[in-house]
């Protein structure tokens, strides 16, 4: 059991604790400020800036995130015809959600190539896929390749379609020799 000049420096050993975390936090905050960047080309291409670079808020324009709008754009959303960001949309959109003609991204959703975590399009790779031509874990087209395959002409655990050879074989080095069962 401690006496009460041992319990006094415990509160104080543990006051001076909590005020040497508060100005080290102080500090920290001061350096770590929310920060936005806008940079943004001078020259134009099609009335569009040919960069722009959003990303952070920015209070003074009252926008809790950046949207980038340029033929290249960075940013946390950004649409152009190069686009990365958090959310793109773009002819060739890189980002954690991506929208384009070719689309790259933990959700690629595109009208041609999509590849990504979850992939849709006319082609998609990715860890889930759906489209026309469908590679993935689980991949549901009308030609399907994956673990768990479904759609017209598969290839996957369960099933291999001999027309689904004919077109992935194309495509993917080596898959005759796995289609071949062991000694033939």
């Amino acid at each position: 059991m401690l006496d009460d000049s041992g319990k006094l420096r415990r509160k104080i050993h543990a006051l001076e604790k909590i005020h040497a975390l508060e100005q080290e936090l102080a500090t920290l905050k001061g350096g770590s400020e929310l920060r936005c960047v806008r940079k943004r080309s001078s020259k134009l291409v099609w009335g569009l800036p040919l960069y722009e670079i959003a990303i952070g808020p920015d209070p003074e324009n009252n926008e809790r995130m950046g949207h980038a709008r340029g033929i290249v754009a960075v940013g946390d959303m950004a649409t152009g015809l190069l686009a990365f960001g958090g959310i793109a949309l773009g002819l060739v959109a890189l980002g954690g959600i991506a929208f384009g003609g070719f689309a790259f991204g933990g959700m690629a959703i595109t009208l041609l190539i999509g590849i990504g975590g979850v992939a849709v399009g006319a082609v998609a790779i990715g860890g889930a896929a759906i489209g026309i031509v469908a590679v993935g874990g689980v991949a549901f087209g009308y030609y399907a390749f994956g673990g768990a395959a479904l759609g017209m002409h598969v290839f996957g655990g369960m099933r291999q379609d001999p027309e689904a050879l004919r077109f992935f074989v194309n495509w993917i080095p080596g898959l005759e020799r796995l289609a071949k069962p062991p000694g033939s």
